[in-house]
């Protein structure tokens, strides 16, 4: 059964709870409650409207009416403020450390379900040929996905994401034997992730995870956002205008997450003038800094 954190973030610069840590860190998933405000979610939750909209005139809805609309963070100005929301931001430069952007978002719109689809194996960690050319075991974290629930998905069946709990500590997972009607019944142990409106849970990418069918009357929405290390490339195809006023309103931080640099070298974390010296210039690095958040224990966020 998922682990909810009930701490409460002051700020997106505090630092998370060893108890939390040890939940991620064990169990490759972690619910925190309340992570958006009532006003907070409804903004989100018209954002993702006004999203849903634009792929229905362009004709872009799946079979069923549902929407993957990927570069979601930048579908909307709305969603900037989820880059670094207070409550739930300290759970990623937390784990991944203060090298990090969002190479891949996504606004998700899933109706209740009229036509099934032929049933599949949809389990799967993210990272795509990540999985295949690392040839270790384990494969490295590399990147965390949050996932900012809008709708009411507190009981079974609404579309919630399914997850096999410890299942990051695997590089593989045994595909079951189709049962009636060729449908694959959910690995032993794997759980519904159920969250109220307003929730959201982040997790290891590596975490064996699958999407389910909304046989509900409510429509499932989510935004997602993933994390990573601003040595990895992109994921969706963006266009973003680095010399508009826009940007420039952008904080340093928010442009950092947005996959801003000074130069090639600014993205592994170093600095040539300095010889390769860590780049003391990099927003996020700077601001962990002044706050006496840079940890020598921890690789991630010397």
């Amino acid at each position: 059964m998922i682990q909810p954190t009930d701490t409460l973030v002051a700020g997106p610069f505090s630092p998370i709870s060893e108890e939390d840590r040890r939940t991620f860190e064990e169990q490759g998933y972690l619910l925190i409650p309340r992570a958006l405000d009532e006003p907070t979610r409804a903004r989100m939750e018209e954002a993702v409207d006004r999203v849903y909209d634009g792929e229905r005139r362009a004709g872009r809805l799946g079979p069923n009416g549902e929407i993957h609309a990927l570069g979601g963070v930048l579908r909307d100005e709305t969603f900037l403020e989820l880059l670094d929301l207070p409550t739930t931001f300290p759970h990623l430069w937390g784990h991944l450390g203060w090298n990090i952007y969002v190479n891949h978002s996504h606004v998700d719109v899933n109706p209740p379900v009229l036509d099934p689809p032929a049933p599949g194996w949809l389990w799967h960690q993210d990272g795509k040929r990540q999985n295949a050319d690392l040839d270790m075991d384990l494969r490295p974290m590399l990147s965390i996905k949050i996932a900012y629930v809008l709708s009411d998905l507190s009981e079974k069946g609404r579309g919630g994401t399914l997850v096999l709990p410890r299942g990051h500590l695997s590089n593989t997972l045994d595909r079951t034997e189709p049962g009636p009607g060729g449908v694959y019944p959910p690995p032993p142990g794997a759980v519904e992730i159920t969250a109220n409106p307003g929730d959201a849970f982040i997790f290891d990418r590596r975490l064996w995870h699958s999407r389910s069918l909304n046989h509900s009357t409510v429509t499932r929405k989510m935004i997602f956002l993933c994390y990573t290390y601003r040595w990895i490339r992109w994921y969706d195809d963006v266009a973003i205008d680095r010399h508009s006023d826009w940007w420039r309103g952008l904080s340093a931080v928010r442009r950092q997450l947005l996959g801003d640099g000074d130069g090639t070298a600014t993205y592994f974390g170093i600095s040539r003038e300095l010889g390769g010296a860590w780049d003391e210039e990099i927003p996020l690095r700077a601001e962990l800094k002044s706050r006496g958040l840079l940890d020598r224990s921890r690789q991630f966020l010397r």
